[in-house]
């Protein structure tokens, strides 16, 4: 395992804190006019998915975890767990479904994603950067509500609640920014 100073340590890597997996998820680096340096991270179980706060002095050694990715594809929800197949090898893997953060939502039936694996366990999810749902339901636009780019929900085919345009119809194809959850465009 590789080591890191804790003045380095950054969003979206996984560290080892209290012997056990974490995803960092935020990150503040502090350098007040008197002390030293530190940095303050909030930090997720990636077994668990417990959320914490801690801080970390500049100088402080952390493990960087040796993280393994696969390329696979989602399969099906089963209750609390999301399973994914290895395409090439039809080998499945359960991941808890709170270690995606709510974004069950973006998964289609055969979208790939990359699944991350410490000592063989699976750790988390990534999901491509957008995906494409269609609208299965909208509400009419009303005439006259057009100050400030309004947005209003629609539902999208895996029952997700996306805020869009005003002008988005059922049976449009949506491209949805899966890190922010927001309303990129229409897809042709």
């Amino acid at each position: 395992m590789a080591t890191t100073n804790g003045g380095n340590i950054r969003k979206g890597s996984y560290i080892l804190f209290k012997d056990q997996p974490f995803l960092v998820t935020r990150t503040e680096f502090v350098s007040p006019g008197k002390g030293s340096a530190f940095t303050r991270a909030k930090l997720k179980n990636a077994r668990t998915g417990a959320v914490q706060e801690f801080t970390f002095k500049s100088t402080e050694k952390i493990e960087e975890l040796d993280v393994t990715s696969k390329e696979m594809q989602f399969s099906y929800l089963d209750g609390e767990e999301v399973v994914f197949m290895d395409p090439r090898t039809y080998e499945q893997v359960n991941v808890k479904a709170e270690l995606l953060d709510g974004k069950i939502g973006y998964l289609t039936p055969e979208v790939v994603v990359f699944v991350l694996f410490y000592n063989d366990d699976a750790i988390g999810v990534r999901l491509p950067n957008t995906v494409k749902l269609k609208v299965t339901y909208s509400e009419d636009a009303t005439a006259g509500n057009r100050v400030n780019a309004p947005k209003k929900p629609v539902t999208v085919e895996t029952g997700a609640i996306i805020q869009a345009p005003l002008f988005v119809k059922v049976g449009d194809v949506l491209i949805i920014d899966t890190d922010t959850g927001e309303y990129q465009s229409r897809s042709n």
